[in-house]
């Protein structure tokens, strides 16, 4: 699902300028306004004009306003944002209030649907076709299923426009194993993913490499602001995986020269703000097909076996548990002091071996790190206080596997083992393994673990 909304009004600021008639502030914010703009605005605004959350959704009477995303390099248009708007004049007009009202009526998965296709009906009238269009999406909506009357609208948005989903990057540390998942849906609709404010959470930039998003948004505040030691180190995470990876770097809030200097020096290539324009109708002149922001990257297939694709790349080496546990517990220790605030997933073949001590331990890394998980057969959904877990099945390649799967802004590691089958003692059983430091297989071996985190909700009736 491609909701379009606005979860934000320009970042979390709520700051709109008092000449801006598209995306006026809130009630509680507006502004004094002049001239001609003041009769062209109140002129829509009656005192009998309240429409509720349910006559808005019965009628579908959303609308949408675009702001153009601009080739730092050439000033030339590339793609467009589009923005919810309720009706004209109403109490409802803002993005913000008319979204919490529809959580509260329950009506917030209908509204989103009405949202995206508001905005791919007002781009396709207006022949905006093979272009990039932006369109917000929240995370919690995934799933849902379309009213029978926008499909039509919907299915010619995926035919004619190249869709761009847009999150925010809070997202992926309330919910990410879900959040994940909902994405590669959208990448299996062939969607392209945008990560939006970037740089406003640092728990969020480990997760960058699993999300693997086709645009990074820097937030606003950087663009605006004067970055400290702890932002830069993130920012220079962000722009190394970008780098690796191929993803665009896009710059919000770009309102001024300054701004658009400042943008050039953290990395991006693209960017939107008021220096180029304000949200509103779609201009009259539109980029070719050609100009339109390319993504079409290709994204790699998930792992099933981490050891197999290891060992394929590393040299294999054997040891017992007994040696094995200090190269474990030296990464976990390490998780735990890295300033970078790191995510920490761990295979353990079976419950019997996720201790007692065990769960002290990931009790203890799931209270600092954003995102803890232990998987093994019978590992229950929440082993222990803030670590989520996951109950392989007994021929889950990762059943036969010990791997401790470090994965930070800057730093990786992991250990990626595979029982050779003993008998005998436990802690003299031993296991063929490789460590590696390589970025690109720790990330491998994270996905791999992350999906199959909640498999066994989906089994549930």
């Amino acid at each position: 699902m491609l909701p379009v909304r606005e979860h934000t009004v320009q970042g979390d600021r709520l700051r709109k300028p008092a000449d801006d008639p598209y995306v006026p502030y809130p009630p509680s914010l507006h502004g004094a306004r002049i001239g001609s703009m003041i009769s062209a605005v109140s002129a829509q605004r009656t005192e009998s004009f309240t429409p509720t959350i349910h006559d808005i959704v019965a009628r579908r009477s959303v609308r949408s306003v675009y702001q153009p995303i601009v080739d730092l390099r050439t000033g030339q248009t590339v793609a467009f944002e589009a923005l919810a708007r309720g009706p004209a004049g109403s109490h409802l007009e803002s993005p913000m209030a008319l979204f919490d009202a529809a959580r509260q009526a329950g009506l917030r998965d209908e509204l989103e649907w009405i949202c995206q296709a508001t905005a791919i009906r007002g781009a396709l009238d207006r022949g905006l076709k093979g272009t990039s269009l932006f369109v917000n999406i929240e995370p919690e909506t995934l799933g849902a299923v379309s009213p029978s009357d926008l499909v039509a609208t919907l299915a010619a948005g995926r035919r004619s426009l190249r869709l761009v989903a847009e999150i925010t990057e809070r997202a992926l540390t309330i919910r990410p194993v879900e959040l994940m998942r909902g994405l590669e849906s959208l990448r299996d609709a062939g969607m392209a993913i945008a990560l939006d404010d970037v740089g406003a959470n640092r728990d969020s930039v480990a997760m960058l490499p699993l999300v693997n998003p086709d645009v990074i948004k820097l937030d606003m505040g950087l663009v605006q602001g004067q970055p400290d030691r702890t932002t830069a180190s993130y920012l220079s995470a962000v722009a190394a995986h970008a780098e690796a990876s191929g993803a665009h770097i896009l710059a919000e809030g770009i309102e001024t020269e300054k701004h658009l200097i400042t943008a050039l020096a953290l990395g991006a290539t693209f960017g939107q703000g008021w220096h180029f324009a304000r949200p509103g109708p779609l201009p009259e002149h539109l980029p070719s097909v050609s100009s339109s922001l390319l993504l079409d990257r290709t994204h790699p297939s998930i792992d099933r076996d981490p050891a197999a694709a290891a060992f394929a790349q590393r040299p294999v080496n054997r040891a017992s548990k007994r040696h094995l546990l200090a190269i474990s517990r030296h990464l976990e220790n390490w998780a735990l002091t890295a300033p970078e605030h790191p995510i920490l997933l761990a295979a353990f073949q079976e419950v019997r071996h996720f201790t007692p001590r065990s769960r002290d331990r990931f009790a203890g890394l799931g209270a600092h790190l954003p995102f803890v998980a232990a998987l093994g057969v019978g590992v229950a959904e929440h082993p222990a206080p803030g670590v989520r877990g996951a109950s392989l099945a007994p021929d889950d390649p990762l059943t036969g596997q010990w791997d401790v799967v470090v994965l930070g802004s800057h730093f990786s590691g992991a250990l990626i083992s595979r029982d050779v089958g003993d008998d005998g003692p436990d802690m003299d059983r031993r296991f063929d393994f490789v460590v590696t430091h390589d970025r690109d297989l720790v990330t491998r071996a994270a996905r791999s673990l992350m999906s199959r985190i909640g498999q066994n909700d989906e089994r549930r009736p």
